[in-house]
């Protein structure tokens, strides 16, 4: 018999409470608005431990894109952030999630 998911993360989460008043990775993983914010948790925060959601189609889909900003902006990242590297995935990104993408590191930042 399987273990059940784990409502909380092991690690403190640094934007989903914020942004959508969340404390867990099954609650975000539950909602639209959860899911479209959850590939910044993940680029920003690298003390999550992912495990028990992995074959969740959003979180791969939430990782692959953290993967992908990780990428393209790994210099700032890593300028701004001591966190580990994520994996290279040169694929594309959506410009449109820029702005998005730009005030959740600003937020994060100044919430180090």
């Amino acid at each position: 018999m399987s273990e059940p998911i784990s409502e909380h993360s092991t690690a403190p989460l640094k934007l989903l409470p914020a942004y959508l008043g969340t404390d867990s990775i099954s609650e975000a993983l539950r909602t639209v608005q959860g899911q479209r914010v959850l590939w910044l948790e993940i680029l920003i925060n690298d003390q999550l431990d992912l495990a028990p959601w992995r074959s969740d189609p959003a979180m791969q889909q939430a990782y692959q894109t953290a993967c992908r900003w990780y990428t393209q902006y790994r210099r700032v990242l890593s300028s701004l952030f001591e966190r580990a590297p994520l994996p290279v995935n040169s694929g594309p990104i959506d410009f449109r999630d820029y702005r998005l993408f730009a005030e959740a590191v600003y937020f994060a930042y100044a919430h180090r």
